[in-house]
């Protein structure tokens, strides 16, 4: 399997992750089915539109509607098992594919905004980040949950430090682009597994108070 098979296939994985996570965050709340097909494809998918509408891009999933069958199809299965998904040991794997899925669409956006050259430098980093969580953010407000932004969870952080740091190499040393890259993806993955792990959150001390 070449590097770009790979990447395409832990891009479809991390797609029907962010599917079954957006199925599994709304499990009590008497979602049909209907709603529940929408939100997870709306959660799969939106990041990278918002990034392609951004961009004035062609949307990924326009090109390749595997994405959107994928997303449609990891949320049936969501919603037909999702005793399964919820499950303690289940759910912890699909948060590390979440995980690993948003560092990979989050440098892969970063990448393609410096190509494009995006508002440098500040533009690619921006929005490799909101890419990596655009569609979490959706999943959120829809379903009526806190966002991942009005908490303590390390779940953006990582994607910043990551998109800086890639964004700065490309600055630097543009030549180790595809090492970066994958550096990128790991630096982001790795902090993230640590947080869930560890559970490890953002300081208490820079919270604001009312």
């Amino acid at each position: 399997m070449s590097g770009g098979e790979l990447g395409y296939a832990v891009g479809m994985a991390a797609t029907a992750a962010f599917a079954i996570t957006a199925v599994a965050a709304i499990k009590d709340r008497g979602v049909d089915l209907f709603g529940v097909l929408v939100l997870g494809a709306i959660t799969a998918v939106g990041g990278g539109t918002v990034r392609d509408v951004i961009l004035r891009e062609p949307v990924f999933w326009a090109q390749d509607l595997n994405y959107l069958w994928v997303a449609l199809a990891a949320s049936l299965l969501a919603f037909v098992a999702r005793g399964l998904v919820t499950r303690g040991q289940t759910y912890a794997i699909l948060l590390y594919l979440d995980g690993l899925g948003a560092a990979l669409f989050a440098l892969l956006a970063a990448d393609k905004a410096w190509r494009l050259d995006f508002a440098w430098p500040a533009g690619p980093v921006i929005l490799g980040v909101m890419t990596g969580i655009g569609g979490g953010l959706l999943r959120d407000v829809l379903a009526g949950r806190p966002t991942l932004l009005m908490s303590r969870e390390l779940y953006a952080v990582p994607l910043l430090v990551a998109c800086a740091l890639y964004v700065a190499l490309l600055a630097w040393a543009p030549h180790y682009r595809v090492a970066g890259l994958l550096g990128g993806v790991a630096v982001s993955f790795a902090l993230r597994a640590a947080a869930i792990r560890w559970n490890l959150a953002m300081p208490r001390w820079l919270l604001t108070r009312a």
